[in-house]
């Protein structure tokens, strides 16, 4: 069983330890909330970026289809693809990011 993946993922205990004997600051709900949306907003424009490829060659349909509406819509619903994919929980890119900017958030 391959062990280092999940640890590379997990906070050292001693750092988890710390945070959790500091007082929280006023206020600090609040950021660790925005630092999750920030990170799971980051991870939907990424997965829309990804999923912009498959749907480029996609024909449209007669009647209805075509033309630079049909361009706008198609961003549009691929960009809400990426945002319901990471609000479900995405592919783990958002919860990296949100560990990494505590840390950053916490040497300051």
């Amino acid at each position: 069983m391959n062990t280092s993946l999940a640890t590379t993922n997990a906070l050292p205990a001693d750092v988890a330890m710390m945070a959790a004997q500091r007082p929280p600051k006023p206020g600090a709900t609040d950021d660790v909330q925005r630092i999750r949306k920030v990170a799971e907003d980051f991870e939907a424009v990424f997965l829309g970026q990804m999923l912009k490829p498959m749907f480029a060659n996609l024909g449209a349909e007669k009647p209805f289809g075509g033309g630079s509406g049909e361009d706008m819509w198609r961003s549009l619903q691929v960009d809400e693809f990426g945002k319901a994919i990471a609000h479900k929980g995405g592919i783990g890119i958002a919860d990296n990011i949100f560990r990494e900017m505590l840390k950053l958030q916490e040497a300051q």
